[in-house]
Parts: structure tokens; sequence; C-alpha cells
């Protein structure tokens, strides 16, 4: 039995394969998937002034 294993630790490794960059545009991907969609902005064209006539 190896040191780390008497102790109870987990051994951490590096995946083989897969690349920091990878694994960087995974998680980009993954956070743009489970955002919602933007609320649309409201429509400012169609909402005129009134215009008062002058005294």
């Amino acid at each position: 039995m190896s040191a780390t294993e008497s102790k109870g630790q987990p051994q951490w490794f590096a995946a083989s394969g897969v690349s920091m960059r990878d694994l960087l545009a995974a998680g980009e991907a993954a956070a743009l998937l489970s955002t919602p969609p933007r609320a649309p902005d409201p429509d400012l064209s169609h909402r005129t002034p009134e215009r008062r006539e002058a005294a």
C-alpha cells in the first residue's frame, strides 16, 4: 500500500488525451447552452412623443 492510500486522500491525475483548451471550450459551450435567452429589448420605434400645440 502506498503512502497516499494509507492516508485516505484521493489521487489526482490528469485525463489523458484531453487538452486544457478542449476542456475550457466544453465548459464555455455548456454555459452558453444552459443560459436562458435574454428578454427582447422594448421596441421604442412605435412610441412617438405627443406634441403639444403652442398656446
